[in-house]
């Protein structure tokens, strides 16, 4: 099944990253916090974690950092309370999009939000208005040029739901939530090592923008993913 081209939107996110990257330790130490207060301190009975701390050493994050923001969550050593709030909105041509944060005062959370949004043509919606339209769902995406063939054996073996390969030669591999960890391991196993791996939102239907469209509402993504409180930023629309 092909999709459109998705190499360049990797290559673009992964510059984005690197451009910020002490605000990605910021995101991810908020991760840790929340991860290990909802399921505890345990990587091996708390897969969230487990995630996180990954998502940590990826960002080359020293090993006391994690442990001393593991600590603060669990009570160990004082720390701030974060809350995970979710806000849905639109983007140009009605495009769908969906906030996460963590905050310690979601007053302040909601009013940036809501700027970012008004600010470059975009609406704040309300709970539900558009979260009907993405999936809940583990994403490991691979660069051109990898075997198409080896990545859908080993991932429908290993329970993946769907292999979707783009014009562009990206192929991604579908898995319930659950099932990510494991279709994970099973891939690397063969060699197979992903460009992007998380358990994410992917938008069910997609909305084709025109060029200046397409600027107008990488303008809106910019605002909201520059928010100290925002943690990701899903949509559906075709960059």
């Amino acid at each position: 099944m092909a999709g459109h081209s998705k190499w360049a939107n990797i290559q673009h996110r992964k510059g984005r990253q690197d451009e910020k990257r002490g605000k990605v330790w910021t995101r991810v130490i908020r991760e840790i916090m929340v991860s290990a207060r909802a399921g505890g301190a345990d990587l091996a009975t708390n897969p969230r974690l487990r995630l996180a701390v990954e998502k940590a050493k990826a960002a080359n994050m020293p090993a006391d950092t994690i442990k001393r923001n593991i600590d603060k969550a669990t009570g160990q050593l004082e720390g701030v309370n974060y809350e995970e709030i979710r806000y849905e909105g639109y983007g140009i041509a009605g495009a769908a999009i969906i906030v996460d944060t963590m905050t310690d005062n979601k007053v302040r959370t909601v009013a940036e939000v809501r700027h970012a949004f008004s600010k470059h043509g975009g609406n704040l919606g309300t709970e539900g208005s558009v979260s009907f339209q993405f999936k809940h769902c583990g994403l490991l995406m691979f660069a051109p040029g990898t075997s198409e063939d080896l990545v859908m054996e080993c991932a429908l073996e290993a329970g993946a739901w769907d292999v979707i390969s783009s014009d562009d030669g990206v192929i991604e591999v579908i898995t319930a939530a659950q099932d990510f960890e494991a279709v994970k391991a099973a891939l690397m196993a063969k060699g197979l090592d992903s460009e992007v791996a998380e358990v994410t939102l992917r938008a069910e239907n997609s909305v084709s923008l025109g060029a200046d469209d397409q600027l107008k509402m990488q303008k809106i993504l910019d605002a909201l993913e520059d928010l100290d409180d925002v943690q990701e930023v899903y949509h559906n629309a075709e960059m």
